[in-house]
């Protein structure tokens, strides 16, 4: 089963990991109970960027701190997005799907994201996320420092890994 959550607001780094941790709470923890340690596969630009701090820090807020999960984050390089597997395989296929549909409300897109199904058995769930999420919003130097961040040893802008606050409830 593929997510897709379709915004009313801005696309900022708070919509994206917030929409990891929905992902999480719906889907992943059920097919997954045991897991600990979640891989995320990024763009190098935009919300979840790879030089966003707001992107870090609501990750370790929204996604490490309250399920506990190591957060093991890569970005594509920048321009490198057209070899996203995610791309091929799930966009093209809305894409496809939708081809020629007047998108004319949220609920002619949601319906359409939702029915995009393969022969190869591919089904799309569809969400409508109306929460409003506020532009240029800053993360303090202080506020940085209380992510559990551990760059790699290569390509550490690229690659890193959030562990989850010990000290969480």
């Amino acid at each position: 089963m593929r997510w897709v959550f379709v915004g009313t607001s801005h696309d900022t780094p708070q919509f994206a990991a917030e929409n990891i941790a929905h992902w999480w709470r719906q889907c992943g923890q059920k097919h997954y109970p045991e897991a600990d340690h979640l891989f995320i596969l990024a763009d190098s630009g935009g919300s979840n960027g790879a030089r966003v701090r707001m992107w870090k820090w609501t990750l370790q807020k929204q996604v490490a701190d309250p399920f506990g999960l190591t957060l093991t984050v890569s970005h594509l390089p920048t321009g490198a997005s057209k070899w996203n597997p995610i791309e091929h395989r799930l966009f093209s296929e809305i894409s496809k799907h939708w081809a020629g549909q007047p998108l004319d409300s949220y609920q002619t897109i949601i319906d359409l994201i939702g029915s995009t199904t393969t022969q190869t058995g591919l089904h799309v769930r569809s969400q409508l996320i109306r929460k409003h999420y506020p532009t240029k919003c800053k993360v303090s130097n202080a506020e940085f420092k209380t992510i559990h961040l551990d760059p790699h040893a290569i390509l550490p802008a690229w690659n890193y890994s959030i562990f989850p606050d010990k000290n969480r409830n």
